[in-house]
């Protein structure tokens, strides 16, 4: 409980981030009997959750970002926001989709969590590029918006990106497909520009 009390209210966790502290048998009775008390929560097998609590509202669900950190970490698994939700982040897209899809080089698996659904979805290396990463959310927002966006999205992301992000997409643009890299390789010169300018 210390622990999950120091990562703060809204942490996700799974037997797994316990593991230095004691065996897993352990581990899972200490979970259960804590669910039991009411302090923390088990939102589906093997993941539970320290809830942010509303005054009026009650325990809040968590982040899908955080669900997703934790299934990974339990896999050792890297994972990418994938589609709708990369097309949002990067606002270019109003519309917060339901289901939080997020690709993974790790094992399929689907969590719902009252009316959110968040999805990991193993993909292909060719499919995970810069997992993670900020460029990596910009190779996943093109591929949602396609070809016709795609200048859309070169002008928010040579705004958004650091410099460091846009060397990460300039070094890893080679393993997009053929029509994204033109737009990947203009976002990551826009730092060049920066740096004459």
């Amino acid at each position: 409980m210390r622990r999950a009390r120091a990562r703060g209210r809204g942490g996700v966790f799974t037997p797994s981030d316990f593991l230095d502290v004691a065996a897993r048998a352990a581990v899972d009775q200490a979970l259960s009997r804590l669910v039991k008390n009411g302090k923390l929560r088990r939102l589906a097998r093997g993941l539970y959750d320290f809830p942010k609590v509303h005054p009026k509202l009650g325990p809040l669900s968590p982040a899908p970002d955080d669900v997703a950190q934790a299934l990974a970490r339990e896999t050792g698994s890297q994972v990418q926001i994938a589609g709708a939700r990369a097309a949002n982040a990067l606002g270019l897209s109003t519309q917060v989709p339901a289901k939080s899809t997020y690709l993974t080089n790790g094992p399929s698996r689907r969590v719902v969590l009252g009316k959110r659904v968040v999805d990991l979805r193993h993909a292909s290396p060719k499919h995970l590029i810069a997992p993670g990463s900020p460029a990596g959310t910009v190779v996943q927002a093109l591929r949602h918006v396609g070809r016709v966006r795609a200048a859309d999205v070169a002008q928010v992301a040579a705004r958004r990106l650091t410099a460091n992000d846009k060397r990460t997409l300039a070094s890893t643009a080679i393993q997009a497909p053929a029509w994204m890299r033109p737009t990947l390789v203009s976002i990551a010169n826009t730092v060049i520009g920066e740096a004459n300018g």
